[in-house]
């Protein structure tokens, strides 16, 4: 079980100056005092802290064993006798938001409730309740739970994608099991990606303090709305030095849907590969744009090929949405349901086109080792795929089958190893791998993930 947060900030400005800003911009907010002089965000918070819930896991693990001990020749030799696997107690602390009262849904992170045997929700009015797990997605490192409580607080939504760099944001957590904490700053960006916290970012920044234990805690703004679940901070030991990520309400929205309906994500496919239009690949490509993403292939009877999608195109909407970079892309068609439809702004040939597209089931692409080396003959590689733990976390080429006795079995392949590096080259896919395969002349160096531990095996 995961209980780290990963790790965030300090405001950038203090109370009274972020509260006399405030109360400019949002005539209507109740921000002032009794006295009618004293900034404050009390009306607030006292309005909304109530959604915000602490979270306890427990989780049983095994003990940790000197290996010799689990040698039974070692064992015989010495005459110590056979024991079970001893098991230990592991407890963890995290934040949640109740996003539906009725129901008693509570919102977390997936690497708070992860491997949990036992979930207790800890409301603000210190009622407890045992909490069911509804469904997780490690991609975006959310969860659902439920739990049956009566007269519960819920936060609504907000808009995430109305948000500026800018905009004060008020973070509601545990951290280091102290208590509910409320912390204040501004959004110091927006979209990150890159970071490979998980497989689909497009993380809200924040400076607003956030520490370990605030992890699924809310990011509100100043009416209230939920605008993000706060799921990591930057810092050195895991401290508060003012950079903190949350995923944004839109996404978090879209997710808890598909967690409440099927108790996992069923995510869409179109078919393309693509990448980010950068100002040289503009330029190359006689593009007057500043962003987008670029399509350099198109799978065969993908729902992009059937579409009539090519190489070349750029697309710069999705829906009447701007597409910023190839990741933007991606994460939207990731949270799109399979069966729906959906209309893309693309620029091709130097004129602006609308093609509208189906989101389709997703593909396994599969190779078979020995078609692109001899030396991996009787290995079938794919994707890590959804359901496997690692899923969203490492991208690469999986070991799906191996014959025991073939090449690549005594070149040291086992089942479920993950390749992420061929001759230093990293690897996202089994198409990237394919590809560097082709590419490699003589001697053949693989970078393997298997369980906890890294490899490196040199095939000659």
């Amino acid at each position: 079980m995961d209980t780290r947060i990963r790790f965030i900030t300090r405001a950038g400005v203090t109370a009274a100056l972020l509260a006399f800003t405030v109360m400019q911009a949002q005539a209507a907010l109740p921000i002032t005092g009794a006295d009618g002089k004293i900034p404050t965000l009390a009306p607030l918070l006292k309005q909304v802290t109530p959604a915000v819930v602490n979270i306890a896991v427990t989780a049983k693990v095994p003990a940790q064993q000197n290996p010799l001990l689990r040698d039974p020749f070692f064992r015989r030799f010495f005459n110590f006798p056979n024991q079970q696997q001893r098991q230990q107690i592991r407890q963890a602390a995290g934040s949640g938001v109740i996003v539906d009262a009725a129901k008693g849904y509570v919102i977390t992170n997936n690497h708070v409730v992860k491997g949990a045997d036992e979930i207790v929700v800890t409301l603000k009015d210190r009622r407890h309740f045992k909490a069911k797990l509804i469904g997780h997605d490690p991609g975006t490192d959310i969860a659902l739970l439920q739990i049956k409580a009566k007269d519960l607080t819920a936060l609504q939504f907000g808009d995430s994608d109305k948000l500026q760099v800018g905009d004060f944001v008020i973070a509601i957590g545990n951290p280091f099991a102290l208590g509910q904490t409320v912390t204040s700053g501004i959004v110091s960006a927006l979209g990150r990606s890159g970071l490979n916290i998980e497989g689909y970012e497009d993380f809200i920044q924040t400076d607003a303090s956030i520490n370990p234990g605030n992890s699924g805690g809310a990011l509100i703004d100043l009416k209230g709305k939920l605008v993000g679940i706060n799921t990591a901070i930057i810092g050195p030991a895991g401290g508060n030095v003012g950079i903190g990520f949350a995923v944004p309400s839109v996404m978090v929205r879209s997710i808890t849907a598909q967690l409440a309906k099927y108790g996992k994500v069923k995510r869409g496919h179109l078919g393309v590969l693509i990448q980010d239009l950068t100002p040289d690949l503009a330029k190359a490509l006689s593009v007057d744009a500043k962003s987008g993403a670029v399509i350099n292939q198109v799978q065969p009877k993908s729902p992009a090929d059937k579409a009539g999608l090519r190489a070349g195109d750029v697309v710069l909407k999705l829906n009447g949405r701007e597409i910023h970079s190839s990741a933007d892309l991606r994460n939207r068609i990731g949270l799109m349901r399979v069966g729906e439809k959906l209309e893309l702004g693309i620029l091709r040939d130097g004129k602006l086109q609308t093609v509208n597209a189906v989101v389709g089931e997703p593909q396994a692409p599969k190779v078979a080792g020995g078609e692109a080396s001899p030396q991996l003959a009787g290995a079938v590689f794919e994707n890590v795929k959804q359901g496997n733990p690692l899923f969203g976390k490492v991208d690469g080429a999986m070991v799906a089958q191996i014959e025991q006795g073939s090449p690549a079995w005594r070149h040291g392949l086992r089942p479920n190893d993950i390749i992420i590096g061929v001759n230093r080259q990293r690897v996202h896919s089994v198409d990237e791998f394919n590809a560097a395969l082709k590419s490699v002349g003589g001697v053949l160096a693989l970078n393997v993930l298997r369980g906890d531990a890294r490899l490196f095996i040199v095939i000659q």
